[in-house]
């Protein structure tokens, strides 16, 4: 038989991973300079114009 779990515990570890892993997100989405939101935006530009531009006329 296996070793008795503290659910509350489990539950409560399992709060924080998640926690955790929402935090990294938002950092990696909010924490970056205006010079890299601008980047990633004209990038996003780009290929979305480029996408268009090879689009076959109907």
């Amino acid at each position: 038989m296996g070793k008795p779990v503290n659910l509350n515990r489990y539950r409560k570890e399992k709060a924080r991973a998640e926690k955790k892993a929402r935090a990294n997100a938002n950092a990696a989405a909010f924490g970056r300079t205006k010079a890299e939101k601008d980047l990633e935006k004209a990038r996003a530009e780009k290929e979305r114009r480029d996408l268009d531009g090879h689009e076959r006329d109907k």
